[in-house]
This record gives structure tokens, C-alpha cells and sequence, in this order.
């Protein structure tokens, strides 16, 4: 049995799921300057999530400066996180190969990104649809509850017994 996303390993919060279609859109109206805020956020969320990987402005330089590298870091750091998690990985480096010989050819790189952001999906869903065990709080120490000494009930004065009417009659 597989263990569930977001168990050992896994201790920062979760990301964040995006909209594929508003992100293939955003990197068309925007000439492709939105990859720069995506690789920054994903990478970022990923190291706050498992502690591991480039980090946001590191993975944010390698996507300016080298991008093909890029197309092979961000899906290996997402088949890492799924490892992690006791699950199989839907991707791994070599997933990076659709956007060989670059992002110049427009469908392998939506191919590319589709199955990237696809996999960051589903892992964010299934990590926030997953029920946490609530986190086991230590009970209060024993503390002894004081209780009050028993007392001799105080005798109260007693009238002197008077018969009733029916026990005078005799």
C-alpha cells in the first residue's frame, strides 16, 4: 500500500494548482515573461515543500540564463517529490526531451508544459484532498483535584418528641 501524499518528508505547505490553459495564455500574451514568475514559483513552492531542490530565485537564473536546463530540472524535482511521497512518478528528467531542440517549436513545449503543470496539479489536489491524522497533542499532566475532607455532619438539636394526637389518645 502506497503512502499518501504529504506524509514523511513532505513537511512545508503546499503549492499552489494553476490553470493550464490560463498559463499556456499568459506565456503567449506575455511573450513568454510569465515563465519567468512560473519557474520562480514553482521551484520555490517545491523547495518550501520538500526542502529540497533549486529554490525559486536559483531555478528563476537557470531558466533565464541556460532554459534547456530548466526543461530537465523541473519535472526530475517533480518526480522526486512524488518518490518522496510514496507514490509513482507520473514524469521524470526525461520528460525535458519535449522541449529538445528548444521551446522554438511551439506544440512540444505546450506538450511539455501540459504534462508539467498536470503533474503539479494533481499532487497539490490529492495533498489537500488527503486527511491529515490530527497532530497528537500530550494529555495535561495528572493533576490532583483537592477534595474536600469529609466532615462528622454536625448534629443539630433535636425537640424534644411529642406525641401526636393519636398517640395521646391511648
Amino acid at each position: 500500500m502506497s503512502t499518501p501524499v504529504g506524509v514523511p518528508g513532505n513537511l512545508g505547505p503546499r503549492g499552489q494548482a494553476r490553470g493550464i490553459g490560463f498559463g499556456i495564455l499568459l506565456f503567449i500574451i506575455t511573450l513568454g515573461f510569465y515563465g519567468w514568475y512560473w519557474a520562480f514559483k514553482t521551484q520555490d513552492e517545491m523547495k518550501q515543500h520538500t526542502g529540497e531542490g533549486l529554490g525559486g530565485v536559483l531555478g528563476l537564473v537557470i531558466w533565464i540564463l541556460i532554459n534547456p536546463v530548466s526543461a530537465f530540472v523541473i519535472p526530475s524535482a517533480i518526480g522526486g517529490m512524488y518518490k518522496k511521497a510514496g507514490k509513482q512518478p507520473p514524469m521524470t528528467g526525461w520528460t525535458g526531451l519535449w522541449l529538445f531542440p528548444g521551446a522554438v517549436l511551439l506544440i512540444p513545449a505546450i506538450v511539455w508544459f501540459v504534462k508539467v503543470q498536470g503533474a503539479l496539479n494533481h499532487y497539490w489536489q490529492e495533498l489537500a484532498s488527503t486527511p491529515t491524522a490530527p497532530a497528537h497533542e500530550p494529555s495535561p499532566p495528572d493533576i490532583p483535584v483537592s477534595q474536600p475532607s469529609p466532615t462528622v455532619p454536625s448534629e443539630k438539636p433535636t425537640a424534644p418528641d411529642t406525641d401526636t394526637p393519636e398517640e395521646q389518645v391511648h
